[in-house]
C-alpha cells in the first residue's frame, strides 16, 4: 500500500507520518516513507534519522534533467528507466535505513531563484508510478503542503490518501477538497485524521464540519506536550497515549482497506 498524507500547511503531516511509520513498524510492516515536500527540513531527524539521503532529483543529475529523465531521452544510467523499482533497487546513497524504516528524498528547494517545484513533483508522480512494494511493505509518503500536488498527477500513482486535520476553518475547508480532488484521480480510500485535538467537543465539531463535506474520519491526535517537545528539539516522538492513538489509527486504516478490497 502506498499512502499519500497531505493537508494543509502545519497541519502535522510530518508528526502523522512519523507516528505511523513507527507504528506500522511495530505491526512488522518494512516502511518505506518517502519525502515528496521540497519545504520541509526535518522530516528525518524525527524518524530518528541523523542525516537526510542524497536527494531522488540529483540521480538524474538535478532539477532541470528530470524532465528528460522520465521521457527516457536522457542517456544517463537511472532506476527511472525501469518499469518497476523495488526499494532494493535504490543505491545507499539515496535511501537511509533503520529498524525496518527507510527514507528517500525527492528534493529540497535550497537556493534562491532556483526555479518552481515541478520537476520534484513530476519525479514524485514517476517514482511512486514505478515503486514495487513486495508483500508486507508499505510506502507512506510526506506531501507537499496544499493541493498543487493534485494538479502534478502524484495521486495518480498511490493507493490511499490520508489528509491530516487541524482545528481551523482552513484546514477544514482543505479537507473537504482534497477528498473531492482524490475521488477525481480514482482514489476511494480517503480519511481524515484530526490532529492537534485539546478537547472531546473539539473533535466532536471536526468530525461533524468533516461530516458535512463527506470526509471519512478514521482517528485523532489529542494536543500531546510529548508531541511539540519532539518536534522543537527534532527528535523521535515516544509517549505511551501517542502511541496508542497511533494504533488505533492504523487498525482503522487497515480495516477500511480490508473492506474496500473485500477482505
Amino acid at each position: 500500500m502506498k499512502i499519500s498524507v497531505c493537508g494543509k500547511g502545519g497541519s502535522g503531516k510530518s508528526t502523522v507520518v512519523a507516528l505511523l511509520a513507527a507504528e506500522m513498524r511495530r505491526r512488522g510492516y518494512k516502511v518505506l516513507v518517502v519525502d515528496s515536500d521540497e519545504s520541509n527540513p526535518g522530516l528525518y531527524r524525527i524518524l530518528g534519522f541523523h542525516t537526510r539521503p542524497v536527494a531522488l532529483t540529483e540521480l538524474v543529475g538535478g532539477k532541470k534533467n528530470v524532465f528528460q529523465a522520465i521521457s527516457g531521452k536522457s542517456e544517463q544510467e537511472t532506476i527511472l528507466k525501469q518499469e518497476k523499482i523495488a526499494i532494493s533497487d535504490i543505491l545507499p546513497e539515496y535511501i537511509v535505513k533503520m529498524d525496518g524504516i527507510g527514507l528517500v528524498c525527492i528534493g529540497k528547494i535550497l537556493e534562491s531563484l532556483e526555479g518552481c517545484a515541478c520537476p520534484m513533483g513530476a519525479l514524485s508522480r514517476e517514482f511512486l508510478k514505478r515503486l514495487y512494494l513486495e508483500e508486507g511493505e508499505i510506502a507512506i509518503i510526506d506531501m507537499e503542503a496544499g493541493i498543487e500536488h493534485f494538479g502534478r498527477g502524484v495521486e495518480t500513482s498511490v493507493d490511499s490518501v490520508i489528509i491530516v486535520v487541524e482545528p481551523s476553518y482552513d484546514s477544514i475547508e482543505l479537507a473537504g477538497k482534497i477528498n473531492e480532488l482524490a475521488t477525481e484521480v480514482g482514489i476511494h480510500n480517503t480519511s481524515a485524521i484530526l490532529n492537534k485535538v485539546n478537547s472531546e467537543e473539539m473533535g466532536l465539531r471536526l468530525r461533524d464540519e468533516l461530516s458535512r463535506r463527506k470526509v471519512d474520519v478514521i482517528g485523532l491526535n489529542h494536543y500531546h506536550p510529548e508531541i511539540f517537545q519532539a518536534s522543537l528539539e527534532g527528535v523521535p516522538i515516544h509517549g505511551r497515549e501517542v502511541e496508542e492513538e497511533a494504533g488505533k489509527i492504523v487498525d482503522s486504516l487497515l480495516k477500511k482497506k480490508d473492506l474496500l478490497e473485500g477482505v
